[in-house]
């Protein structure tokens, strides 16, 4: 007997669904069930339940293809899965998908969907996201999706108008990732050497005098740092997981796997933070001192999330009133000063592990074109007119 049952949406809202057996697969002899759900009452969901056993009795029922974007997206996402995508890519993927995308499409008739619904979503992430072109594009996705299966005809996302942003000063625009000059990197760094947090120093100046990615700096293990000639070698990275599981996979691209020199002061901090590593962890029970000890790890000895090292910099800069900056911008900040350190662009895109020179060439950019205003300043300001 098929059960009719309630749920919530996101918002709050009610909503009745039901399963229905409708007979044997005449192709692979299983049961065969359909689940219809996005009733706004159960009154509406007991007509349709009773209309169907009805056809169903008469011989007259016909299973229906999936009819909304929800039922689709499961229908794809299940395909989706048995690609060859890592575990990291399923994660962001679904994600996307469950926070912005179902709740505004799900329940949806994918063969209704209009234009104009396309153009109203479509606007409406412009306002809220930065990236509201992934999204439009993952939810262009599924309709192809459906297109393919014969569910709808023709795809209304890819009709849409895209909005864009106003360019205010195109000729002197900062790049997205906000960064540190060399007076405000020296100042974090001694806010944060005051702190009772020797662990958080030590992984901030490897950041910014490395200019490896955060990941790349939680996965490290003390038997990739060379003391005797001051080398790091980076060959793998921290990621998230399906159900918020940390994994540790290889970079994505070659270039990401280098071998970086250092220099005496960071290293020094470094050996520094072992020797109290080894100390702090024995109070609790570890040994640290086996090669494959994570160089930063939690107080189960296990790997941080990825979330700690931001919480540690907002944490400074809120005390310190500093501007904020997040990990990511120590990156940032060291190709920057790299550059202004006179390094060529080649040197600057191995250190960092760049794949694409053209992200090395935007960041250059960017810093000349910075360089070029300060200088005007300063002539401005010496002559005093």
């Amino acid at each position: 007997m098929a059960k009719i049952q309630s749920y919530e949406l996101k918002n709050g809202q009610k909503r009745y669904m039901f399963q229905l057996y409708i007979g044997m697969d005449p192709l692979t002899g299983k049961e065969q069930r359909t689940t219809r759900r996005g009733f706004k009452t159960k009154k509406e969901a007991e007509l349709t339940l009773a209309r169907l056993k009805l056809e169903i009795d008469k011989g007259n029922y016909k299973k229906e293809s999936p009819e909304t974007f929800q039922e689709v997206y499961e229908l794809w996402l299940d395909q989706y899965k048995k690609n060859k995508v890592s575990e990291s890519t399923l994660v962001k993927v679904t994600r996307v998908y469950r926070k912005h995308i179902i709740p505004a499409f799900g329940q949806y008739r994918i063969d209704k969907i209009t234009v104009e619904v396309c153009q109203k979503h479509v606007n409406d992430w412009f306002d809220r996201f930065d990236d509201y072109l992934t999204i439009r594009r993952y939810t262009s996705r599924i309709i192809d999706f459906a297109i393919k299966r014969g569910y709808t005809q023709s795809n209304p996302m890819k009709l849409v108008e895209l909005p864009s942003r106003r360019i205010e000063l195109s000729d002197d625009e900062e790049s997205n990732e906000k960064f540190y000059d060399r007076t405000q990197l020296i100042e974090f760094l001694n806010c944060l050497e005051k702190e009772k947090n020797y662990k958080a120093y030590s992984m901030m100046r490897l950041l910014a005098f490395s200019g490896m990615r955060r990941g790349e700096a939680l996965a490290l293990t003390w038997n990739d740092i060379n003391f005797k000639t001051n080398e790091i070698r980076i060959n793998k990275t921290l990621s998230r997981g399906l159900k918020g599981r940390l994994l540790v996979k290889p970079p994505k691209t070659k270039k990401s796997i280098r071998t970086i020199e250092m220099d005496q002061k960071t290293m020094g901090i470094l050996d520094e933070w072992k020797k109290r590593q080894k100390q702090d962890y024995f109070k609790l029970g570890y040994n640290t001192l086996k090669p494959d000890q994570l160089v930063f790890s939690n107080k189960y000895n296990e790997y941080l999330q990825l979330a700690i090292p931001q919480k540690w910099m907002l944490s400074v800069q809120k005390k310190y009133e500093l501007e904020k900056i997040s990990p990511h911008g120590l990156r940032h900040t060291h190709c920057s000063l790299m550059f202004e350190a006179d390094a060529t662009i080649k040197e600057v895109q191995e250190r960092l592990g760049h794949n694409n020179i053209n992200t090395t060439l935007n960041i250059y950019t960017h810093v000349t074109k910075k360089a070029k205003s300060e200088a005007i300043q300063k002539f401005a300001n010496y002559i005093n007119i």
